[in-house]
């Protein structure tokens, strides 16, 4: 079974399908929830729950070409309901000494950092930024697996990505 379509329909079928997605599409998946820096366990989380979602939704695939763009798609929204919650709670470990917590100045240029370049990379088109995002936490997604999670040609990886970052550049010296 060559195509995701195949593949979909022995899923579907409780055929050996699903393992053959999981095995396709195992490092793609798991790749997004370490991207967002999330712990073992709460990467684990989300992928559990990305592969759950997609049993569930696992009739209404329309476009089996896009698959992997979808699984990645649901395995940000997962990944960012984390680092919601996450955020909202405040770890305190007791036995760490206040000395090794980063001067506020320090914490303010980190944050106006990646401030700026969130919100610039937020300013290029839904193409650059998912690019972008999947080149930064995942090096190691071949261009292959990179241009079919994208839906891209292989051979308009490299240089929409070169693209892409020289967009983000010109956009980040502008802020400056």
């Amino acid at each position: 079974m060559d195509s995701n379509s195949e593949v979909l329909d022995a899923a579907r079928a409780a055929l050996p399908g699903w393992e053959l997605l999981v095995e396709r599409y195992s490092r793609l998946v798991w790749s997004v929830p370490r991207s967002f820096r999330l712990s073992y366990a709460d990467a684990a989380d989300v992928y559990q729950c990305t592969w759950l979602c997609l049993a569930e939704h696992l009739t209404r695939i329309r476009q089996p070409e896009r698959l992997g763009a979808w699984l990645i798609r649901t395995a940000t929204r997962q990944s960012i309901a984390v680092v919601r919650a996450r955020g909202r709670e405040v770890p305190l470990d007791r036995w760490e000494p206040e000395s090794s917590l980063p001067a506020p100045e320090e914490v303010a240029v980190t944050n106006d950092r990646q401030r700026r370049l969130w919100t610039a990379l937020m300013t290029l088109n839904e193409r650059c930024q998912r690019l972008l995002c999947i080149a930064a936490h995942s090096p190691d997604l071949s261009y292959a697996q990179v241009a079919e999670a994208l839906g891209m040609k292989l051979g308009n990886v490299g240089s929409t990505r070169s693209r892409c970052l020289a967009q983000l550049r010109r956009k980040l010296e502008g802020q400056l």
